[in-house]
């Protein structure tokens, strides 16, 4: 997927609502260092350091939801109890999360806690109950999934087997999706798919796929066989099998299979990495997106998030990130997000070093812009450019600009040895990348008046000064597309 592609695909997904329901947990991380073996058994005495708690299952779910831009409504069950109350915390400090979370006071809050040293998990503690919600309970979860899923555009089942995935809950699903015309996409942990009906997709992993049909799932004719098998069993549209390190693969009924694979991440933690790809196919489907662009966006968030620690989410900025650096060449290490922008500004600053911003279309560059861009550079150590996106230069410049697309202007700019990073932005101005870069110069070019530079005040007030390079008269992108008009 191609940077232009990858941007049109993440402002569709920015504000779709998906419905996440499901089994909800708290996912608790205890970190500490081993060093030495207990007196009392042979076993590790891990010293505890810190603590990280997240909401994990369908809560994850529809962090990821949130992350990538949607807005999730996270419908499950929760004890009365002590995680339950961290669970409703959690979801308060989740931004574009919707709470629908049913008290049952005859379950416990399904608590995963993780023991780690080293970047190694050393024992996982479950605390659950794992038995069909009541009545009561399930009719309430009823209700509240038709409500709830009123303007939304996936359904995000996530069937972790912990008894909130009832008969009456799938169809619940199916027929809140039917109404609204979304899609009903299931994360499945059972054994077998045919109770969920005429759903979207399922989406197993490789040993799920493989505990469903009683076939093996290592190779691709293995899982093809095995996709087959599972379609033949159960009435949904679709199968989309996620395999690790080995990709995807996606069966639709009355076509054939689909593998999908990206050059593996070095991976961290898989905690979680499902509930990615769940949020992630989910979302890009319901705003549009054709099933390879969304298995190549949930391939890209996955690997992501399997580089963290814990239970991780993925960010527009991280997937626009991951994706360069899939295909960075020294030129292309240059062109940043926004996130590794302000990485990089740190690491700039804690080794003594000048920190310069500047910002334009750059459409067709010319002697004026090598000019401009190498007085800047000579005022300090390093030079973040930051780049109008497509879009952006349409709404400054008209309909027919820009003459070169983002990426084409982001490598050549690039390719310049006065060019430190390039970062794309789509808003109207570069404020917020100022602010988050933090620059100890902001430069412009001279037929701007210093009072007139977007950010001035904003770079002064810490200290910063502003600049105004040499204006290089005849040279610019619009005389010179004059000159070419002239001749044609």
């Amino acid at each position: 997927m191609d940077l232009q592609s990858l941007q049109k695909n993440l402002g569709r997904m920015h504000g779709v609502r998906a419905v996440c329901v499901g089994d909800v947990m708290v996912d608790r991380f205890i970190y500490g260092d081993v060093c030495r073996v207990s007196a009392e058994a042979p076993i590790p005495v891990l010293a505890k350091s810190h603590e990280t708690v997240m909401l994990g299952g369908a809560g994850n779910v529809a962090r990821n939801v949130a992350t990538l831009g949607g807005v999730a409504a996270l419908i499950g069950v929760i004890g009365d109890d002590a995680p339950a109350h961290e669970a409703l915390a959690l979801i308060g400090d989740e931004t574009g999360v919707e709470g629908f979370l049913i008290s049952d006071p005859d379950r416990a809050t399904t608590v995963k806690s993780r023991f780690v040293s080293s970047g190694q998990q050393l024992l996982r503690l479950d605390a659950e109950t794992v038995v069909p919600v009541s009545g009561v309970v399930e009719a309430r979860l009823v209700r509240t999934i038709a409500d709830a899923a009123v303007g939304a555009k996936a359904i995000l089942l996530s069937d972790y087997g912990k008894g909130v995935v009832t008969p009456a809950v799938i169809e619940a699903c199916r027929a809140a999706a039917k109404r609204e015309g979304a899609a009903l996409i299931v994360d499945s942990k059972s054994r077998g798919f045919a109770h969920y009906g005429d759903v979207d997709i399922v989406k197993p992993n490789a040993g799920e796929l493989a505990r469903a049909t009683d076939l093996p799932t290592d190779t691709d004719e293995e899982i093809e066989a095995a996709l087959a098998a599972a379609l033949a069993a159960c009435r949904c549209d679709a199968i989309l099998v996620t395999r690790a390190a080995k990709g995807m693969s996606l069966a639709r009924r009355g076509g054939g299979v689909r593998h999908f694979h990206r050059t593996p991440p070095e991976v961290f933690d898989t905690a979680g990495a499902g509930d990615t790809a769940l949020a992630t196919v989910g979302l890009a489907l319901a705003s549009g997106a054709s099933d390879e662009e969304a298995i190549e966006l949930a391939l890209l968030a996955c690997g992501v998030v399997v580089e963290k620690a814990g239970v991780a989410t993925a960010s527009p900025d991280d997937l626009i990130e991951a994706e360069l650096a899939a295909h960075r060449a020294p030129i292309e290490g240059k062109i940043a997000s926004s996130a590794r922008m302000v990485m990089e500004a740190n690491r700039w600053r804690e080794r003594g070093l000048k920190v310069g911003f500047t910002n334009g279309c750059f459409d067709i560059l010319h002697p004026g812009h090598i000019a401009y861009l190498a007085e800047a550079k000579s005022w300090c150590d390093r030079l973040i450019v930051a780049l109008n996106t497509d879009a952006s230069v349409r709404s400054a410049k008209g309909p027919d600009r820009p003459i070169n697309t983002l990426e084409a202007r982001a490598l050549v700019l690039g390719a310049l040895s006065s060019v430190d990073l390039v970062v794309p932005f789509d808003e109207e101005t570069p404020e917020s990348l100022i602010r988050a870069a933090h620059p100890d110069l902001l430069v412009k070019g001279g037929d701007y008046q210093v009072e007139t530079v977007i950010g001035a005040d904003i770079v002064r007030s810490w200290g910063g000064e502003v600049r105004l390079a040499a204006f290089l008269e005849g040279h610019s992108t619009t005389a010179t597309l004059r000159r070419a008009a002239g001749r044609s």
